[in-house]
């Protein structure tokens, strides 16, 4: 019997002698586990993926990209979609009522609707603008009797604009009526300011296209007075709507004689013809008001008297 070869022993690694580095090795590959495993896990919030196969981090990365992912998830969480806020500047014009000023639909709705047709006793501020122009030395129209009208309407390229007229108390409440509904309808309206703006000049301020109501003067090319002296008419758009004396053929304002004639809808022109399937003409009517359009010596498609 051949005798046994012996065989070298390994050298042992001493773990069983030395518990503790066994749990070392057991921890660390424990660890390279985890590592591994965070490697291939991917994150997705907020559509946005994060790869950590190519990351080098430690638990301190993690624990900063942790609280990265916290403060992210808190701030989306309380995230809410912004409203428009009326500027300042748009509230002070509304509130001093700077007339033939733009302002936003947004700033209309904070202000309120009802704040922007209201009719007023004639203030002194307002007097002072006046006295001497459309309220005429001689005039025999009591300054009670007259009121002050804060209105919207909408410009020529629809946009809000604030108007103010002058007219006797007597129709006050009509014209309020009219002018909500013509903006409500988004009835398009170049200006609408005092006739002082333009010194009482009615040529001047008809040929801005300006809409106004009270000036104590005579109707035109005659020595009686209007029925604008009693603040009882008021002129809407008039540069589009022309006053034509028929027995002359002579148009007021003089700039608005292209639009004398040929006044079809399918006319393109910035603001309405007034005729009588137009909205305006139907509203005055409906209020009992008289149109210059209908009178047979002159038409005075712009006029409106009650």
């Amino acid at each position: 019997m051949k005798p046994q070869k012996s065989h070298p022993q390994l050298p042992s690694l001493g773990i069983a002698k030395c518990p503790t580095l066994g749990i070392l090795l057991k921890l660390n590959l424990d660890f390279i586990k985890f590592k591994l495993d965070l490697y291939k896990f991917k994150f997705n919030f907020i559509k946005f993926k994060f790869d950590f196969i190519k990351s080098n981090f430690s638990f301190k990365n993690v624990c900063g990209f942790c609280m990265l992912m916290l403060a992210l998830k808190v701030l989306c969480s309380s995230y809410t979609k912004p409203t428009t806020v009326p500027s300042s500047t748009d509230q002070e014009v509304l509130k001093e009522w700077r007339a033939a000023t733009v302002v936003s639909d947004e700033a209309v709705k904070e202000f309120g609707i009802d704040s922007c047709f209201k009719a007023y006793p004639i203030s002194d501020a307002i007097f002072s603008r006046m006295d001497g122009k459309s309220y005429k030395k001689n005039c025999t129209v009591p300054r009670s009797s007259l009121r002050y009208l804060r209105v919207l309407h909408r410009n020529v390229d629809g946009k809000t604009q604030l108007g103010e007229i002058v007219c006797n108390q007597a129709i006050a409440n009509d014209l309020l009526e009219i002018f909500r509904e013509l903006y409500k309808q988004g009835y398009k309206i170049e200006r609408i300011t005092l006739i002082d703006d333009y010194d009482a000049d009615d040529e001047r301020s008809m040929a801005a296209n300006n809409t106004s109501c009270f000036n104590f003067r005579v109707v035109s090319g005659t020595t009686k007075l209007s029925n604008h002296a009693q603040g009882r008419a008021i002129d809407i758009n008039p540069l589009y709507n022309p006053y034509i004396h028929l027995n002359n053929g002579k148009v007021e304002p003089a700039n608005g004689k292209p639009y004398a004639t040929n006044r079809t809808a399918s006319r393109k022109i910035p603001v309405p013809f007034i005729n009588t399937s137009d909205l305006c003409y139907r509203l005055f009517i409906q209020h009992g008001f008289r149109w210059g359009g209908a009178w047979r010596t002159v038409k005075d498609y712009q006029h409106f008297d009650k």
